[in-house]
């Protein structure tokens, strides 16, 4: 199929984006990668008056380190985080999680703001946000304002911006030593979207206990979910199979799984434990591994 008809405009500045999407209004989509947006415009599932093309504002393609937070412009592609030494040094959470997205094709031409934007609840780059806290940055005309992880997704394609604004930064919490993070998900063949996912920070004290600890899902619900009743029994435990097998039979309480055309909630809620175990051992080895001086 071929989309409807849409006026096309490529702006050279992020103010003359702004205008033009207050000129259009609320009906015109911004193009970043079009990866989610041109299929679902070519099934008619989406019919935009106008669509925005951001692909000439090199200005929000960056990745920069600032203190403790990588800072990542919006139309930042997938490839460029997977491939950055800084991610890779700083936050190498990062390259796992995209790693698992699509295929190299898609991550030449995907972006971290146009995935976030799009809110798919069984996308990695949500997961990642809300794992680590992160935070967005939205402009418009009226000014700019950051928005928390929390505050973000409302629901199923849903988020908190605004007609007017633009996602145009991202920023990621790097992970301190005697902190470990993984992530893993679960799909019928490498790159299609994830049956199930999960992604996980542990945080050990000096005496090797669990002092803080953190799990999420992809496509376990509405938006990401965190999963606070599995992650609770942790807390000054020492790490162990048994104590994360025992955490992961709590999981069924935070996550509504809908299912799938090749996943039934049942099997989702099994995968969920599964995963929990896997992500919980993994993070903790890798908090091990360097411990807090």
């Amino acid at each position: 199929m071929k989309p409807a008809a849409f006026e096309y405009a490529a702006p050279k500045s992020v103010a003359e984006a702004l205008a033009l999407k207050t000129r259009y209004g609320e009906d015109a989509k911004y193009l970043a990668g079009g990866q989610s947006l041109i299929p679902a415009m070519n099934f008619r599932v989406m019919q935009p008056t106008a669509l925005i093309d951001l692909n000439g504002l090199s200005e929000l393609a960056f990745i920069n380190g600032d203190g403790d937070e990588l800072r990542i412009g919006a139309l930042t592609r997938y490839s460029a985080v997977e491939h950055s030494p800084l991610v890779a040094e700083r936050l190498p959470l990062a390259v796992e999680v995209v790693k698992h997205i699509a295929h190299p094709q898609i991550r030449n031409r995907g972006t971290l703001g146009g995935s976030l934007a799009h809110a798919d609840p069984a996308a990695e780059m949500p997961v990642l946000l809300t794992t680590l806290s992160g935070r967005v940055r939205a402009e418009s005309a009226r000014g700019s304002r950051w928005i928390a992880a929390a505050d973000f997704m409302l629901g199923p394609f849903t988020t908190i911006l605004e007609p007017d604004e633009m996602l145009v930064e991202i920023a990621l919490p790097t992970l301190p030593p005697g902190v470990g993070a993984a992530f893993q998900e679960v799909s019928r063949r490498h790159g299609d979207y994830a049956l199930l996912g999960a992604a996980a920070t542990l945080s050990l004290g000096t005496d090797g206990t669990i002092a803080a600890a953190r799990l999420v899902f992809l496509n376990a619900g509405d938006t990401p979910k965190v999963a606070g009743l599995a992650t609770t029994q942790l807390i000054g435990q020492t790490p162990s199979a048994e104590l994360f097998a025992t955490a992961a039979q709590a999981v069924d309480g935070d996550i509504e799984p809908m299912g799938t055309l090749h996943a039934s909630p049942d099997y989702q809620h099994h995968l969920a434990r599964v995963l929990a175990r896997r992500v919980l051992a993994r993070a903790a080895e890798r908090a091990q591994a360097q411990p807090v001086a």
